[in-house]
């Protein structure tokens, strides 16, 4: 009878257990589905983790490029395997999670910054700088021999055939741009005599001419530096010559583009004692560079955009150049590092490290091959001595300048108004070490100077634009930050800080003193270029 008993609540005692293990399931079944349903939910736009580099940020980047683009006017699509190598939260290394989201926070503030940008009229600033007279004077008609590159056609023939031979011929010059290259990964195109089936490096090359780099109006601007900001990356070299690190990046469609790495902070300022170019070259320098060229009107500087790149799959895991792998290591911290081979700056003490992963860089257009558009080396009549202790000839001459006036190619044409351009432009941000300047060979004395490698007596036009610039409705500092937050870096942190940007007024404040100190001791201190201009200055929206 006890056994009996004892047996019933042993069972009772497997039943309760039973039940309670039951019901414990059932709540943790209950549980795991909420909390499905709660990593289910998709994530708002504000919560991106990583810098958008899509089409429709793209388009607000590139619109800056040219007052007049068309808003009708598509950028390129980016296909599925391009969006495959871009940097994304899967290819960045979970130590990056923290650096990343207060990017985020800084893009946040940095939206926050454009919707705050002074309009005038109804125009921000920078709108308003390039609807100004003086940014859109009339210029005589391009003529062919103004063109650096002409596409041959058949109007170029001196012995015409019949329309059946004309035909065949344009064939068989159409076929002559259709890539025979059998290099894995590289695009099977075909590039005809229609601009429209070139890529836009290709169409950047067709558009330079005698007097600028670039139009500002022109569209392919936009398409352009939307190419570099997303295109994938195909091979990456170690760009000879120079005394730091530079890389050679081969994108689809056969075009290319210089990096620059970042090296140091932005906020970092050069050091006041350092000897005049001790210094590392800046990745932000370059864009600042490209944009303040545009806001002078020069627009004598190759297109340049940042970009945020991955060491490890766009550059060693790619790269044919041995010299260049050789140098990769990781750092303590897990960052994988590389230094190059270069004159200065290229050792282990000097690296170049991504975050574990992610590197921020500056790419600048390529001009055409020296093939096809020789370019000619000057050195600067105003170059330093880079000597520690001996002074240049025009630091010691009074009359240097007047000497150089009577020197080729400064005693005719434009070259020596050209030149003093350039060193506005240095000035104003702080390049001590402008040495040699090019010339396409082509265009001979009358052209204009190319103003490259940017890491570190006066037009009339270029005076009164400095004139602009100087005035409170378009401020120099003002449309320099409006221009700059367009940059697909600039969604990580601002590319100049204030103290930069800042000085730039100060600069050009200097600049016009200089001037006008010169325009009172001389009378051919400026040159009017400006024939049949006659609004004044400092006209300005109300």
């Amino acid at each position: 009878m006890i056994r009996q008993n004892l047996g019933r609540s042993i069972l009772s005692i497997y039943l309760v257990l039973a039940c309670l293990s039951l019901a414990l399931h059932l709540l943790l079944a209950f549980f795991c589905l909420s909390v499905l349903q709660t990593v289910c939910v998709p994530p708002t736009s504000s919560s991106s983790s990583i810098p958008r580099t899509d089409i429709q940020q793209h388009q607000s980047i590139s619109h800056s490029s040219s007052s007049a683009v068309s808003s009708s006017h598509k950028l390129p699509s980016i296909s599925h395997n391009e969006e495959h190598h871009k940097l994304n939260a899967n290819t960045l290394h979970r130590k990056e999670k923290d650096s990343i989201s207060d990017a985020t926070e800084r893009e946040k503030k940095l939206i926050g910054a454009r919707k705050g940008i002074q309009k005038v009229k109804g125009h921000s600033k920078l709108e308003a700088l390039f609807e100004h007279p003086l940014y859109n004077l009339p210029r005589p008609e391009l003529q062919d021999d103004d063109w650096l590159l002409m596409l041959k056609t058949n109007e170029h023939s001196s012995d015409r055939g019949s329309e059946e031979e004309e035909m065949k011929e344009a064939n068989e010059y159409d076929s002559q741009w259709q890539s025979a290259s059998e290099e894995e990964s590289y695009d099977k195109v075909t590039w005809t005599s229609n601009v429209e089936t070139h890529p836009p490096w290709l169409r950047f090359h067709l558009g330079i001419s005698r007097w600028e780099l670039y139009n500002r109006k022109d569209p392919n601007l936009a398409q352009l530096t939307h190419y570099l900001a997303t295109q994938r990356v195909l091979g990456a070299v170690q760009k000879t010559g120079g005394t730091q690190l530079k890389l050679l990046l081969s994108f689809p469609n056969y075009g290319k583009a210089l990096l620059k790495p970042m090296k140091q902070s932005r906020n970092a300022e050069t050091d006041a004692n350092l000897f005049y170019f001790s210094d590392f070259e800046r990745h932000n320098a370059e864009i600042a560079a490209f944009h303040l060229d545009r806001l002078l009107g020069f627009n004598r500087i190759p297109p340049v955009v940042g970009r945020l790149i991955n060491v490890t799959s766009e550059i060693r895991e790619i790269t044919t150049d041995r010299r260049l792998s050789r140098t990769f290591f990781t750092s303590p911290v897990g960052n994988v590092c590389f230094y190059g081979q270069c004159e200065y700056y290229c050792s282990t003490e000097h690296p170049v490290c991504g975050q574990p992963h992610a590197l921020e860089v500056s790419l600048a257009t390529m001009l055409p091959d020296l093939a096809i558009a020789p370019r000619r080396s000057w050195r600067s009549p105003w170059r330093r001595s880079y000597s520690r202790s001996k002074l240049a000839q025009w630091e010691k001459d009074p009359a240097f300048c007047d000497t150089v006036k009577q020197t080729p190619p400064y005693n005719h044409g434009n070259r020596l108004l050209e030149v003093i351009d350039m060193a506005v432009l240095d000035f104003l941000m702080s390049n001590m070490d402008r040495h040699h300047y090019e010339t396409f060979e082509k265009f001979g004395n009358e052209t204009f100077l190319l103003h490259l490698d940017n890491g570190r007596a006066i037009h009339r036009s270029t005076l009164l634009r400095l004139r602009v610039l100087s005035l409170p409705g378009f401020r120099l500092s003002d449309v320099m930050r409006e221009s700059l937050v367009q940059d697909p870096l600039a969604g990580v942190a601002p590319l100049l800080s204030e103290p930069h940007i800042s000085a730039l007024d100060r600069r050009l404040e200097t600049v016009l003193q200089v001037v006008q100190a010169c325009q009172e001791h001389h009378t051919d201190v400026i040159y009017d270029d400006l024939e049949g201009y006659d609004q004044d200055y400092d006209q300005q929206p109300d």
